[in-house]
């Protein structure tokens, strides 16, 4: 009897261990499925993807900008191409809501690329500043400290006129690039003024 009550006891561990092993199974499978439907939503659609960029009109807000009007950027506005690379595809320029001196605009998201030209010069401007140099012009980065913002902006400060660029993080490089030759292409470089 002894012999078969150890025999009784190795039927019974596999039986246990399915018992236990099973409920572990599906409440992990269960919360697998809750994340991501959480993550894609009710529908299948991945909710943590970026909206689709805006194409409508654009109303930019008015800042001073006393070269805005000038030859320097007429010339550069119709040199800049009017759609700009992006890192996932190419953005389209964007129409603005009324006529802007110095301004063109882009597709992307979730903010538009906007282009300005002939703003007074930045105030972040001075002698220690760190300058970029892409395609042979000389930039100054202003980053958005807001909380959450995705926004960099850069100003051309060797040309003539300052150009500011303003874009999303999302879009990479290329749109700094594009205006880059734009700029390099139209306006003489110059010295940077510092104060």
């Amino acid at each position: 009897m002894v012999a078969g009550s150890a025999t009784g006891r190795e039927r019974l561990r596999p039986a246990v261990i399915v018992a236990i092993t099973l409920p572990v199974l599906l409440a992990v499978v269960v919360a697998a499925i809750g994340i991501t439907v959480r993550i894609r939503g009710i529908d299948g659609a991945d909710t943590t993807a970026a909206p689709p960029a805006d194409t409508g009109p654009l109303a930019v807000a008015p800042v001073d900008a006393p070269g805005a009007g000038g030859s320097e950027c007429a010339a550069l506005l119709a040199a800049v191409p009017a759609e700009l690379p992006g890192d996932d595809d190419v953005l389209p320029s964007r129409p603005l809501a009324e006529p802007t001196p110095g301004v063109l605009a882009w597709a992307a998201s979730p903010r538009p690329v906007v282009l300005r030209c002939g703003l007074p010069r930045p105030a972040e401007l001075n002698p220690t500043s760190a300058l970029l140099e892409i395609n042979g012009v000389r930039w100054l980065q202003l980053t958005d400290t807001a909380p959450g913002s995705v926004l960099t902006t850069y100003v051309a400060v060797d040309r003539p006129v300052y150009v500011v660029l303003t874009a999303p993080s999302t879009v990479g490089s290329g749109p700094l690039q594009a205006v880059s030759d734009a700029v390099r292409e139209t306006l003489p470089a110059t010295a940077v003024a510092v104060r």
